[in-house]
């Protein structure tokens, strides 16, 4: 009786797990089609539709953000703010439409604060002036000192000419400056998945660190410089690689409108050298560029020819004299560094005469040079022999 008993109940249990066979299938089948649809979405997420590794992900980053730099110094900055070149449709259409893309920046806003910077500079009505603003107001919030001066209807009326006004620029570029930006942000989801989202930070704040930043905020306050130009613009390294060349900032305050920012011999300026393979290729031609200063032998008198000399290498000259005073300044030479000062300010005021004649221009800058001579100070007499020497 217990065996009839016992074999019930294994029956009855083996009925019952029988039974639950096709829940389990079940449940089993929807698993499957959910880990379908779930692994490929993984695999979205981690590699995006590119399926690039971590190496070729910040050389993408690395890529795309130079080519952002390039397009703001040869496009918006030499090109479009200075008129330093010219540029072939191709070549201008695609930076303006990479900017657009990766910044939102508007060509005629750049260019018109751009321009107000230079004309205004370190006043209060500079837009970014670290010497007006503060340091860390235009390291750190140097774009929203953008937004806010491009509200400024004269600064647009009055040093926004000159820039694109076509069909494309009033119907997309300007009245949607951040559809663009969206764009780049759904692109560097698809492509690269989750990390994507950090890509797009880097590129969408690439440019308003290092240009609105870096160049416009330390590029008043730190490094060296070879001109003594009016303002406080400082060069941030010799070598300008990051930044497009824009680390040269003293180089370029003291000649604006040239093409290349470089200026010694030591000096470098990547944006110079992909202007030249632009230029090569006939895809862009150099309006102008600073010129270095050429020498021939001492002239024995001041005339016309000279002083033009003199004046077009007036940058030159000032550096030099620069270099004069601090070298009296650490030999703690205070007669000699006195009469320099009071000279220097004498100097500086020939190209600063424009009301008076040639002839009255050329007299006093041979006076100039025979007090140089005899004033006892080798760097005074140093001095006037490189005025008397410039070709």
């Amino acid at each position: 009786m217990s065996q009839i008993t016992e074999q019930s109940l294994l029956q009855s249990a083996g009925e019952g797990l029988l039974s639950q066979v096709p829940v389990s299938d079940s449940l089993l089948s929807q698993l499957g089609v959910f880990e379908a649809w779930l692994r490929p979405v993984l695999h979205w997420a981690a590699y995006g539709l590119s399926g690039l590794g971590i190496v070729e992900l910040l050389l993408v980053t690395f890529i795309t953000t130079h080519i952002t730099i390039a397009a703001v110094t040869i496009y918006l900055h030499r090109c479009q703010a200075h008129r330093a070149l010219d540029l072939h449709p191709l070549v201008s259409h695609f930076f303006r439409f990479w900017l657009w893309l990766n910044t939102g920046m508007v060509t005629k806003q750049w260019a018109a604060i751009h321009r107000k910077h230079h004309a205004k500079c370190e006043s209060e009505e500079d837009p970014h002036s670290p010497v007006t603003r503060g340091l860390q107001t235009v390291l750190f919030r140097g774009v929203e000192l953008y937004r806010i001066e491009a509200l400024n209807r004269e600064t647009m009326d009055r040093y926004g000419h000159g820039t694109p006004d076509d069909w494309i620029e009033r119907k997309l570029y300007t009245p949607h400056t951040y559809l663009g930006v969206y764009v780049l942000l759904v692109i560097d989801l698809l492509l690269f998945g989750a990390l994507g989202l950090a890509i797009f930070a880097i590129q969408s704040g690439w440019i308003p660190f290092f240009a609105a930043g870096v160049i416009n905020g330390l590029g008043h306050a730190s490094g060296y410089r070879n001109f003594d130009s009016k303002d406080q613009s400082k060069n941030l390294s010799p070598w300008g690689i990051l930044i497009g060349g824009e680390e040269l900032h003293n180089n370029h305050h003291t000649f604006p409108a040239s093409a290349r920012l470089s200026y010694k011999w030591w000096e470098f300026d990547i944006g110079w050298m992909y202007i030249q393979i632009l230029a090569f290729l006939g895809l862009a031609k150099v309006r102008r560029v600073s010129q270095r200063p050429k020498f021939q032998l001492p002239c024995e008198q001041i005339d016309a020819r000279a002083l033009q000399a003199v004046i077009a290498n007036r940058y030159d000259m000032m550096s030099a004299y620069a270099r004069s005073i601090r070298e009296a300044k650490r030999a703690s030479a205070e007669d000699a560094l006195h009469t320099l000062m009071s000279m220097r300010a004498e100097l500086a005021g020939l190209w600063e005469r424009s009301s008076l004649s040639v002839e009255q221009l050329v007299q006093l800058l041979e006076d100039w040079c025979r007090r140089a001579e005899a004033s006892g100070v080798a760097a005074l007499r140093e001095l006037s022999l490189r005025a008397r020497s410039y070709a």
